[in-house]
């Protein structure tokens, strides 16, 4: 390496710290999910351009090298991705505290602890919330599942089972964070 050359920042320099977002240390309430309808702008930038592309072909036609029919393929292509971005943009009605209601009210068991993940269900791309649920005694003797949509609030599937997990070995005195 020659003498001009800045070799960069050392090994002990460099630090490797969480995005503010995920930072717990500076929590200051709860996390509110994003409305799933935002996948609305993207479709209509990707039906703008893909409308513009089959403009530009039909205007000129394959007399340039830039423009062929490849340019209308690729325009087509993103006007209908844009519509079905667009269809697939659904309004979330349904946030986790009222889905967290409804799981509780389906299992059939006073919830303890409770994990709730928004997916998307079918080839129309529903917005879902997944509920894990666990009973509310310690350790819990049930859990369950429910899938409720986000749109409707009815719920599309559940599941609800003894606990299969083994906690006769654990000692409740032990944590997670001591050592043997």
């Amino acid at each position: 390496m020659s003498e001009d050359q800045d070799p960069g920042p050392s090994d002990d320099e460099v630090v490797d710290e969480l995005p503010e977002d995920l930072n717990l240390a500076e929590f200051v309430g709860p996390y509110t999910f994003p409305n799933n309808n935002r996948r609305r702008i993207p479709a209509a930038i990707y039906i703008v351009i893909g409308l513009g592309c089959l403009g530009l072909y039909f205007a000129i036609g394959d007399s340039s090298a830039l423009v062929n029919a490849g340019l209308a393929v690729g325009g087509a292509g993103l006007a209908l991705f844009g519509v079905y971005g667009l269809i697939a943009g659904w309004t979330l009605r349904i946030d986790e505290a009222d889905a967290l209601v409804t799981a509780s009210t389906q299992v059939g068991f006073a919830v303890g602890h409770a994990s709730a993940q928004q997916v998307w269900h079918g080839w129309l791309s529903r917005p879902t919330w997944r509920i894990l649920v666990y009973s509310a005694d310690n350790p819990p003797r049930r859990r369950g599942i429910v899938l409720i949509d986000g749109v409707s609030g009815e719920v599309i599937e559940w599941f609800s089972e003894e606990n299969p997990e083994d906690w006769e070995k654990l000692d409740p005195a032990r944590t997670a964070l001591t050592e043997d």
